[in-house]
């Protein structure tokens, strides 16, 4: 299992940031989402279900996204999902915004990818840390760079 946990500062109010990880603008901080509908409860609920399609290279793989916690208070919002991708991986995400002051915010990004099957098991052996740190750190990034364009 591969587990993370990172954060960065982001010089914007917590409300801009946490625009990003509603539905209508997910692919901006996960452009190999071509996919994601709502399909059981509503966005802001826990247990909420969306179907989502993810490409990586030619192969687009689908998979149901639950949302397990779901917080949104004026000084701190905090959105967890999970799924299992190519019937090999457990992936469990976790995006915590606290507000610094009214123009700074601190994310925190962290999760764990596991292997399910012999498969899955047998590919995280092989996967590196700092690969995975890397896909982390871009991710941080690229939330901060498209907070940034927002207005």
């Amino acid at each position: 299992m591969i587990q993370w946990k990172e954060e960065i500062i982001i010089n914007k109010s917590i409300e801009q940031v946490w625009s990003l990880f509603l539905d209508e603008n997910i692919k901006k901080i996960m452009p190999k989402v071509e996919e994601h509908i709502l399909i059981e409860k509503k966005e802001h609920e826990v247990g909420a279900k969306h179907q989502q399609k993810y490409r990586e290279g030619k192969r687009v793989e689908t998979y149901i996204v639950e949302t397990l916690a779901y917080d949104n208070t004026e000084d701190k919002k905090k959105k967890q999902i999970r799924f299992v991708l190519g019937k090999a991986f457990e992936i469990s995400l976790t995006f915590i915004l606290l507000k610094v002051d009214g123009e700074t915010t601190k994310f925190i990004y962290e999760g764990y990818n596991k292997g399910v099957n012999f498969i899955g098991r047998a590919m995280m052996k092989l996967s590196s840390q700092k690969s995975n740190h890397d896909v982390v750190q871009e991710f941080l990034q690229r939330v901060q760079k498209e907070a940034m364009k927002g207005s």
